[in-house]
């Protein structure tokens, strides 16, 4: 299968391996070619799949044909002929949809999401379906972590971050309604973004908790992450910069300090240590007593929601619901009222307009991105209480790779920015990424 362009040269990294950045450019000087790419990270994944179990769907064919359509002719835009995965939890006319549920098992939405057209028409290439957790709640699927498959790759977007962490692909959509794009990136040592709640579109994404569910990122630069953003935001690409000078950062050890890792709180602190050793301001940030309550006002809509958008589902195959959802947060939702629904929204609203406060004197916040390193077993995707805040607050965040490692697992410091600020949000991380990456 491989093009005899995909490699540059002697000793070359592969093409599987690039940046998307990078692979756009290659096409366009003809240096290579969209065939030669996609090639290349099908063969990536007739050699992993086996072990790592990224793919609901991989559409072999379709894949090749695009890329050979697009070498054909004249550039589409920024991402031509550059691979992307995209979570089953994400409508594609082309190839099933399952959201992860027996209930949908072949099934073919009649047109794509908006953020599949958005990214094909910038010239990107559909490889194929990523594997969720079903209809992208807890029950996982078989997706293990590439750096160690005994371990979970996290959940929802578990099959996104797995794929791209292992080079199969350089870019990957995923979804987040608490934890499911941050978490799995942390666990895989991927970048994971979830954007301000509401600016990129939802259409055609399987809802979940439409208070919260946003559409995810996850890729291995900052460049890639940003890029893609700017395409599904439909805006001119907007490079990410250094800032010109240090970022005022505040530390936030979140409530649930306690449950991170002895391992892991040491490396934050070292991280924190290190960033004001380069001339960051960096304090501590202490949460004021009305953002503690957040994460049971999240959990309370989130509940009533999902049990509510599953309606046809429960009423016409809820035998085919897990028992792990159907007795868990459903049963859950369908116990809660209007009144407990309507009093946890207009918490969060006071919340929200709160959460102003913290970013008094910061630029950015660093907080965990998860409890520690991905834990051992696949039935797990983890624990979301260090994401669930910041998605019930509707404010952007990233996560970004830390140096170091515990067992020879990464881990991610999440970084988050005030609402609408993402440009913002990336800058920083860019500084933040060099001063950590050179110690």
């Amino acid at each position: 299968m491989t093009d005899t362009k995909t490699r540059t040269g002697a000793g070359a990294t592969p093409l599987h391996q690039m940046d998307a950045l990078r692979l756009a450019d290659m096409v366009e000087r003809g240096e290579t070619t969209a065939l030669a790419i996609v090639s290349d990270c099908l063969d990536r994944i007739s050699e992993r799949e086996g072990t790592v179990h990224a793919w609901s769907w991989v559409d072999r064919a379709g894949a090749l044909a695009a890329a050979r359509a697009l070498d054909a002719g004249p550039r589409r835009g920024p991402l031509h002929g550059v691979p992307f995965g995209v979570k089953d939890v994400i409508d594609t006319a082309d190839m099933p949809t399952a959201y992860g549920s027996p209930i949908y098992d072949g099934y073919r939405p009649g047109i794509d999401a908006t953020a599949v057209t958005a990214l094909r028409r910038a010239g990107g290439i559909v490889l194929g379906k990523t594997v969720t957790a079903e209809f992208a709640h807890r029950l996982p699927g078989p997706t293990s972590n590439p750096l160690d498959p005994s371990r979970t790759p996290g959940g929802s977007s578990s099959g996104s971050a797995a794929a791209v962490a292992d080079a199969m692909v350089p870019l990957a959509l995923g979804t987040q309604t608490t934890a499911s794009t941050i978490r799995p990136a942390s666990y895989c040592g991927v970048i994971g973004y979830r954007p301000t709640f509401g600016v990129i579109s939802c259409a055609g994404v399987k809802p979940n908790s439409p208070s919260f569910d946003t559409i995810g990122i996850v890729a291995r630069s900052l460049d890639d992450c940003a890029l893609m953003r700017d395409i599904l935001m439909e805006a001119a690409p907007h490079a990410v910069r250094m800032p010109d000078t240090a970022p005022r950062i505040g530390f936030c050890r979140t409530p649930f300090w306690s449950a991170v890792s002895p391992d892991y709180a040491a490396m934050l602190e070292r991280a924190a240590g290190a960033l004001s050793a380069r001339g960051a301001k960096v304090r501590e940030v202490t949460l004021d007593p009305i953002f503690s309550g957040v994460p049971k006002s999240h959990r309370v809509v989130s509940s009533y929601e999902l049990a509510r958008v599953m309606a046809t589902e429960r009423a016409l195959h809820g035998e085919l619901i897990s028992a792990v959802m159907r007795e868990g947060k459903i049963a859950e939702g369908l116990a809660l009222g209007m009144t407990d629904y309507v009093q946890a929204q207009e918490h969060l609203e006071v919340a929200r307009q709160a959460s102003r406060e913290i970013f008094g004197g910061h630029d950015i916040i660093a907080a965990p991105s998860a409890a520690g390193i991905a834990p051992i077993g696949l039935t797990t995707t983890g624990t979301a209480e260090f994401s669930a805040i910041w998605t019930a607050l509707h404010l952007p965040s990233l996560t970004i790779p830390l140096p170091d490692r515990i067992d020879g697992m990464p881990l991610g410091i999440q970084l988050i920015g005030r609402r609408g600020s993402d440009r913002q949000l990336f800058d920083a991380a860019r500084w933040i990424e060099r001063c950590l990456a050179t110690g």
